[in-house]
């Protein structure tokens, strides 16, 4: 199996990991906008870690988080990661965790780290990653109409079947 066929996973943080809309509406604005306590607090997403600890394991542990956002977010995110044991937790090693400051360069980092499999709750940097990454997840409530090259995965717990199915395939060929 060449190196460009090794599957490796990218997931975003901010609604996905941690604040998934479930329902249409507005975000919850603790994370950002509170305090660091407040922040701090602010659950992961359902079933998040439970899901990323046996992906990260079926991924051998080749996955990334990958995150569009600015320094004082990129702090406060790693502080928010330290403070849920997060890497401990799902096996998601520390040092795989990307930032960039707009979401079109997420493919970069996909592009660099040969990502092939992306979850990320917003359009924009799928249409960003199409024809890059083979498999993109459009994750959580989205209010717009998802296009067919995309798939849509409303919770962590419709995601895995899905990314297990389309890992399995992709090991085979």
């Amino acid at each position: 199996m060449k190196t460009s066929e090794v599957p490796r996973l990218g997931v975003d943080f901010g609604r996905v990991i941690q604040g998934a809309l479930l329902e249409p509406g507005d975000a919850d604005t603790a994370f950002l906008d509170g305090g660091f306590d407040e922040a701090m607090r602010t659950p992961p997403s359902p079933n998040a870690f439970e899901v990323l600890t046996r992906l990260v394991a079926r991924f051998e542990g080749r996955a990334w988080v990958i995150s569009k956002c600015g320094p004082r977010v990129q702090k406060r995110t790693r502080q928010w990661l330290d403070h849920h044991d997060f890497h401990a937790r799902t096996g998601l090693p520390e040092g795989n965790v990307r930032f960039c400051l707009q979401r079109a360069d997420k493919a970069g980092h996909c592009a660099e780290l040969g990502i092939t499999h992306m979850i990320d709750d917003r359009i924009d940097v799928h249409r960003a990653l199409r024809g890059l990454v083979p498999h993109l997840y459009l994750f959580g409530a989205q209010t717009q109409p998802v296009p067919d090259w995309v798939r849509h995965v409303r919770t962590w717990d419709d995601a895995e079947p899905v990314i297990l199915t389309t890992l399995a395939a992709h090991q085979r060929d």
